[in-house]
Parts: structure tokens; sequence; C-alpha cells
């Protein structure tokens, strides 16, 4: 994709869809648009134009949907999800609840704030995971319970069960760990019921950058060690607030590696209404936030570390080949994330680019699954002579033996490979969520992070947030209850659930 290009976005004031222009200014990405009514608004699209041209060289088509949900007729007012979605639903959203045990200065979202509880039943759970996983070409396979705050759900457990038993191969919760920290037996319990990872709120090493759950990490830690439950560290982050510790956000993730997956770096998405001044002062973008970390780990994780999201289609390209069926797949818009995997050898840390040659191992991959398309071999004892990854990693670095795992994994589809390969490595990724100065249609057409409801829709997660009043606050209040009538129905108080209040910081 070369710069500029032109796409489609929507007018901050009024929601009218409007053309834009993407192109480098400065060193960055820019994005300018015009609306006639509320005029021109001209935002950063990403930090860093050299970056950007190399994660755009990874865009990659997925798999249509065979059976849409909806017809498009103006995108992005007509998800749910529609014939024009380019890629399969990755992660599907549930939210649970919008109760939470938190009163934060910045939420507008928890029950408190919008009037009423919304809480879907588990059979509305059930028939949402239904519909996901019913998808076709490609199942959705994983879920994600959010909020609100999911733990604060008396019948949290049986949820996570109920979606096992329809199939789903990854459930994990969005929590900020307060239950975790202050119920003992919760971990397991989840872990029992089938819960493989807490994604857990993290937004700095101290309780300044991190008021919301500081003091109970280090007892969420422990309780999910104990319980054998892997943890995915989220914080947001916020230009002039905590992006001064993404270098120890980092270390802290690594010093815990054995109950600690990854860190999932969220640049903050500035929905509702902001200043330019303001935005310029809090914006921070994912080329900022990798070059901040290349800077605060001393060079140890470089920006040449970093893959797009899509990068990696190469692999499902060749499973699918082997397998002769549509497999699951990441081909999301190449600005939407960016990753790495990180491993910890004699207190250094290690990326995996160091000793595994990843444009090499990718273009083989696209190659392979050509000829394997195009061949009646396809045994595991034939492709053995032909698949060899070794010449794609240097051994003498490599801190256990990759070439085998990798094999076993691509191969023989052996899943207890990969678990050990997520066991030996820290996963360090960066998602960047849209609001309406940056937003790109492109991108949401791409989307494969969505959000399930109980009218049955399946709604990309940058229409469903960015879009509140027409998506989220909308449907949720359509199937949730006015306060007054929730509380006497469970004879609860909201007040009750409230255990912090996080005040704006002076």
């Amino acid at each position: 994709m070369m710069l500029p290009y032109k796409t489609s976005s929507l007018c901050p004031e009024c929601l009218e869809i409007i053309d834009a222009e993407v192109y480098e200014k400065d060193g960055k990405v820019m994005m300018k648009k015009a609306c006639k009514h509320h005029g021109e608004f001209e935002e950063v699209y990403w930090g860093d134009a050299e970056m950007f041209k190399r994660a755009a060289k990874y865009t990659v088509d997925g798999h249509k949907f065979e059976n849409p949900i909806t017809k498009n007729s103006k995108c992005p007012f007509s998800c749910g999800v529609c014939n024009e979605h380019k890629s399969h639903v990755a992660l599907l959203n549930i939210v649970v609840t919008n109760r939470c045990d938190l009163a934060c200065w910045y939420c507008f979202f928890y029950a408190k704030r919008a009037g009423y509880v919304y809480e879907p039943s588990i059979e509305q759970i059930r028939q949402m995971v239904r519909i996901a996983r019913k998808m076709k070409p490609i199942g959705c396979n994983a879920v994600q319970l959010t909020g609100g705050e999911p733990a604060i759900r008396d019948d949290i457990v049986e949820i996570i069960k109920v979606i096992k038993e329809e199939d789903y191969d990854h459930v994990q919760l969005n929590t900020n760990g307060i239950r975790i920290a202050y119920e003992k037996d919760f971990a397991l319990k989840c872990r029992r019921a089938g819960l493989n990872t807490v994604y857990l709120s993290f937004d700095g090493v101290d309780e300044e950058t991190n008021p919301k759950n500081h003091r109970e990490v280090p007892k969420i830690i422990e309780n999910c060690r104990s319980a054998d439950l892997g943890i995915v560290l989220v914080p947001t982050i916020i230009k002039t607030v905590n992006d001064h510790q993404l270098g120890e956000m980092i270390r802290f993730a690594a010093n815990n590696i054995d109950v600690v997956r990854g860190l999932n770096i969220q640049p903050v998405s500035l929905v509702g209404r902001m200043p330019k001044r303001e935005r310029e002062k809090y914006r921070i973008t994912i080329p900022e936030c990798i070059k901040a970390i290349e800077e605060q780990t001393d060079g140890e994780i470089g920006r040449e570390d970093f893959y797009p999201v899509p990068s990696v289609a190469p692999i499902s390209m060749f499973v699918e080949a082997l397998t002769g069926r549509p497999r699951y797949e990441l081909t999301t818009h190449f600005a939407c994330g960016m990753a790495s995997y990180v491993f910890k050898e004699n207190g250094k840390l290690i990326p995996i680019t160091r000793f595994v040659d990843v444009d090499g191992l990718f273009e083989f991959l696209k190659e392979k699954a050509e000829s394997i398309r195009k061949s009646r071999i396809k045994t595991v004892r034939a492709l053995k002579n032909i698949i060899d990854l070794r010449k794609f990693v240097d051994t003498s670095k490599a801190p256990f033996n990759v070439s085998k795992i990798l094999f076993e994994i691509l191969v023989k589809h052996d899943y207890t490979s990969l678990g050990e390969f997520h066991r030996r490595s820290l996963f360090i990724g960066l998602m960047h969520f849209q609001d309406l100065y940056n937003y790109d249609l492109e991108r949401v057409q791409r989307c494969q992070i969505h959000y399930a409801t109980p009218d049955g829709k399946i709604i990309p997660f940058c229409t469903f947030n960015v879009l509140p009043e027409i998506y989220r606050d909308k449907i949720h209040e359509k199937f949730g209850l006015p306060i007054d009538e929730w509380e006497k129905r469970t004879g609860k108080k909201l007040k009750d659930d409230i255990v912090r209040v996080v005040r704006r910081p002076r």
C-alpha cells in the first residue's frame, strides 16, 4: 500500500461517511478528512511512516463469510456481521455485565452512570456463542468474557462451563482481578471450569499509574500461579501518563514468565469528543510505543522485532493446504496491531527474530502451501523430508529446539507443543483500537475482534465501542433493566458492588 492513498472515514461530529486521505508528513502517517458541515480534521494515524510502509507489505485478504448475518447497506451502520466483511471472527467478546466493583472517573459505561443493568442470561450467552461457532467457512473458537467487571457475576464459573460445552477451545476473562485476589479459590474454580487465560488490567508498575489494582496484582499472580492459570497483562497506554513505564512492564512480565503469558499493549482510543490540543497531548500510536520499548529495554527489544498481525497468515495457508479445509487465520488490517515473542535467558530478553529468520520462514511456508495444494503427498512421513525448518533457525542462539516444536505444530498439529512454546515465551502485542478521529472503514471491514449481542448480531469492536449510541449502549439498554427494577428483583444494591473509587489525577 503506497502513501498517499484514499479511504473512507466518519465525521467525528455528525458521523457522516466522508472521504479521507492517508499520507506522510514529517515522518508520520496522517489522516485528513473534511465534513461539509463541521470542517477539516487532521489526525495522527501511525507515528512512524517507515514502520507503516514495512507493515503494509503483509496485507492479506481473509475468507469472507459464507453465511453473513446482515446485508451491507451503509458500512459501518449495517453491522451484524455483514456480507462485505473480509475476515472471520477470531475472538468473540461477550459483555456479561455492565456492573463493576470499581468506579473510575473516566468510565461512562458502568451501570450506575448508564442508568440500567445489562446482564444477559446464561441461555442468551449460550445462543451467542452458538451463532459465532456456526459461522462459515471458519467458526469462532475463542471467547473473551468482559464487562463491566465479569467476575462480579455470581454465576461466572457456570458461564465458563457453558462456553466450553459449546466446543470452544479458548476462554479468557477480561478482569481487574480483584475477586481473584480476595477469593482464594476463585482462580482454581475458573481453571477447572475451563478458563484458559486471565486478561488482566495492568496500567503500570506503581499505584500512581495503576490505581485500579496495583495493590492486588501480587496476590492475583500468586493465586493464578497456584491454579496453573495463565495471565496476559493488559495496559492501556496514554502519552504523558504511563508510556514511560513500558520497559518496566515488560521486565515485570518477564520476571513472572512462569505464569504471565504475555503483555498486550493497547494505545489509548480517544472515544468521545476531545479538542485537538488534548488529543495531541494524550495520543500515542503503535510505533511510538515500540520506540519507547526499544529505548527502555536498552535495545534488547527493537522495532525490527515486531511484525504486523497478518504477517502470520502463511502459517494458516500452510495448515490449510495440508488439511484441505479453511483454517483459523489472522487477516486483520496491518495497522491494527503488531507483535513479537520474547524469551528470557540468563536475565536477558531475546526476541524470536534473533534466532529465527521470520521472513524467510513465512515465505517458505507460502511456497510450500502452494506446492502441497498441487501434490498428493501430505503424510507426515513424506513431509518430514521436504519440510526442513532447521535452516530458518540459528540453533547456536535458540534457547531450545525451536525447529522441532515448529514442525510438531505446523505439520503434526500437535497443540501440546504449541502450549509448550507459549509457556517458554513471552508474547508482546500491541493493538490500537480506533476512535472517530482516526476511523478507517477499511480497518473495520477486516476486524477480527467482535462482540456478540442477545439479538443474534456479531459486531466488530471498532463499531460496537466507537459508535456506542448506535450499537453498545442502544443494545444494552434494550436488553437491560432500569436500576430500580434490577435492585428490586435481585435484592442487591449497586453501591454495594464498589470496592474502590478511582479519582481523576490532579
